[in-house]
């Protein structure tokens, strides 16, 4: 071998390494570079079809629930009002929103999302504002935003649980349902609790956030405005409780821990 060619084939590793670095930076790319409303990813072959087939195979090899059946309209809007609460607090915890995305397709377990309750007060106080009252009036419009949308978000689980209940029952007593069937069925309502889980987890986690972030602002920056900043947040709290405390299918069996799987 000449010296040339030696030194090209001692090149080639590096190349290789470099395509594969390359080719990371462009699937990170189309997955953050295209944020749409409420941080939603944008319609694009990455957010539609990439990324649910691999949070599918993803989940599966976790062992977890994954069905695949389509989703239906109520369960595709479900995941869409789930989005903003699964989603960091703070705006300005970029890697944490991506970490959130990821385990909003399955490509992650939801298990790798902070729960640092201090991440919410780090963000609020690493922003410039003209003074000490606009963090708190910032904090306020945070928690009623989230508090507006659970509402939405409870009324379309319900409707969700209810046609679980019916696909269930039709599984267990038709005939013409083959058997096959009766595990993507039992999946997809597994998927359905989960999220349901993990929406009501990540509020109990923003609920605390919360709480931390004010406590410390009183303690840095006191001000008349914690009044209405503590009203918010106990506002949102008694919002969450019956959203959380809503009849579900025991889809994970009566006194066994709940996991939180879904099909995102």
């Amino acid at each position: 071998m000449t010296d040339s060619a030696d030194a090209t084939a001692r090149r080639r590793p590096c190349g290789g390494k470099t395509a594969f670095a390359a080719l990371l930076a462009l699937l990170a790319s189309a997955c953050t570079a295209t944020t749409g409303d409420l941080g939603r990813p944008r319609p694009t072959v990455w957010s539609q079809l990439l990324a649910p087939e691999a949070g599918f195979l993803a989940a599966a090899v976790r062992g977890e629930a994954a069905s695949p059946f389509r989703l239906t309209d109520d369960e595709e809007q479900m995941r869409d009002r789930a989005w903003r609460f699964v989603m960091p607090a703070s705006p300005h915890s970029i890697f944490q929103g991506e970490v959130s995305n990821l385990a909003h397709t399955r490509i992650l377990p939801v298990a790798a999302q902070s729960n640092d309750v201090s991440d919410y007060f780090h963000g609020l106080t690493s922003t410039s504002f003209a003074s000490q009252s606009s963090r708190y009036n910032r904090m306020s419009e945070d928690v009623n935003a989230d508090r507006l949308l659970i509402g939405p978000f409870r009324a379309n689980a319900m409707r969700v649980v209810s046609m679980d209940r019916v696909r269930m029952r039709t599984v267990e007593s038709s005939p013409d349902v083959a058997p096959e069937k009766q595990d993507p069925a039992l999946a997809r309502v597994v998927e359905n609790e989960g999220l349901v889980f993990w929406v009501c987890e990540r509020l109990d986690f923003r609920l605390r956030s919360y709480r931390y972030a004010l406590a410390n602002l009183v303690v840095e920056m006191p001000s008349r405005e914690a009044i209405r900043a503590e009203r918010a947040i106990m506002a949102l709290e008694a919002e969450a409780g019956p959203l959380c405390r809503m009849p579900l299918n025991d889809a994970f069996g009566e006194g066994t821990k709940r996991p939180v799987v879904y099909k995102g």
